[in-house]
């Protein structure tokens, strides 16, 4: 199993533009950014991402609000993967699927709404909802995603900061490659909007995107970004041996054929490139591929001053003498989706393989020189010849950084 190749059949994702694949696609690749502004209680106003989707397309509303926001999403994306991936769960052995979801944090939205409500009560815990703890439990977007689809396999959710749904794409495809199971839903959750102690703490750091359109809110790399704009969304793959996909005639997205993490061990907030660096190196090496034959780069860039520079070095560091090699960001047009950023932003571009095009990263009206890297695709898609090799950024708080590359699938 160790020399198995893993790949991606099977899509599904709720974005702050998308409720598919297909029209995601469609709205990166003309810029389109539906960023809104929204109030939040004890707090004000602030751009978001707000994700809308057929929220009872798979599961009735009375399951939802037992539920959570986190599980709804799961719920909805590995349905939608599992449909697009032209895939009946019965095909497979459900004790031998796992489920493993990145998340940024869970439980805060539930925490925040709990006190807000027996405020209204003198603070009485007595009307303390006793749905408190499985909400709140971190595997809950996970284990409500078992629920649905009846699978009895492993599940769990890792929890790595922003680096969260590279990450759980990567323990899908080391578990397996172990033989622990069959096939996996791996992908990332947020939803983060609902807390106002998210946007509170980002604008005590001074590191929360404003604008007087919240649809420009979120600039990466332009001389005049103010930070990050806060998103929900989700994202779940289908990831199966290739052995299997073929056996079935399935689609194959993409090949999974680099991946590592590691820790900047530096500081709690800062970013640090020469760790990055390391980690895109390492992902290179286990791929066996060279910088010069990747093809595009989705930064993880934020819209923070010095993170986004930080990327910047360590991308001029490994690829600036690569001429062909094209860099773009997402989170331009959709925000920050913390826990699911990763996949959804790898998600958003893996269709290049088939239309070789390169989408924009939109609201540069100024380039931050030292965010300058050769081949960066400003505000207009740009079409190439080819594009095989996708290298994914995914960076997080407390220093943890993850890189996953994907190949292009060809016989």
């Amino acid at each position: 199993m160790q020399n198995s190749r893993i790949v991606i059949t099977g899509i599904g994702l709720a974005a702050p533009n998308a409720s598919n694949l297909t029209e995601f696609r469609e709205k990166l690749i003309a810029g389109i950014s539906e960023i809104q502004e929204i109030e939040l209680r004890y707090f004000g106003k602030a751009p978001a991402g707000i994700c809308t989707f057929p929220e009872t397309l798979y599961r009735k509303k009375k399951e939802n609000k037992k539920g959570t926001r986190a599980g709804c999403l799961g719920v909805y994306c590995a349905n939608e993967a599992l449909k697009n991936g032209n895939l009946d769960i019965l095909a497979y052995d459900r004790s031998r699927i796992g489920v493993y979801i990145g998340l940024t944090e869970h439980g805060t939205v539930e925490t925040e709404n709990e006190v807000y409500n027996i405020s209204k009560y003198q603070y009485d815990v007595n009307y303390w909802t006793h749905h408190h703890n499985p909400r709140t439990v971190l595997n809950n977007p996970a284990g409500e995603i078992t629920m649905n689809l009846g699978i009895t396999g492993p599940h769990y959710v890792i929890g790595a900061a922003c680096a969260a749904g590279n990450a759980s794409l990567i323990q899908a495809v080391q578990m397996l490659k172990l033989g622990e199971v069959d096939m996996a839903l791996a992908g990332g959750i947020s939803e983060s909007v609902g807390s106002f102690g998210i946007f509170a703490s980002f604008k005590a750091q001074g590191a929360l995107g404003e604008a007087s359109d919240p649809r420009k809110a979120s600039r990466p790399f332009d001389r005049d970004r103010n930070g990050i704009v806060i998103s929900e969304g989700g994202c779940v793959y289908v990831l199966e041996h290739l052995e299997r996909a073929l056996s079935r005639g399935a689609h194959i997205y993409g090949e999974i054929v680099g991946y590592a993490m590691n820790s900047d061990a530096k500081d709690f907030v800062l970013p640090y490139g020469k760790r990055q660096a390391e980690c895109m190196r390492l992902a290179l090496h286990r791929a066996h591929l060279q910088p010069e034959d990747v093809d595009l780069i989705n930064t993880h860039a934020t819209g923070t001053k010095q993170g986004d520079i930080e990327e910047c070095k360590a991308i001029v560091e490994i690829f600036g003498h690569c001429p062909s090699t094209y860099v773009n960001n997402t989170k331009s047009i959709i925000g920050h989706a913390m826990g699911a950023a990763g996949v959804l932003e790898l998600a958003g571009n893996l269709p290049s393989f088939t239309d070789g095009i390169v989408h924009p990263t939109i609201n540069i009206e100024n380039l931050d020189p030292e965010c300058a890297v050769k081949n960066l695709v400003i505000n207009k898609a740009v079409q190439v010849d080819s594009i095989d090799i996708l290298l994914n950024n995914s960076f997080g708080m407390v220093g943890i950084n993850s890189t996953v590359i994907v190949k292009n699938y060809m016989d």
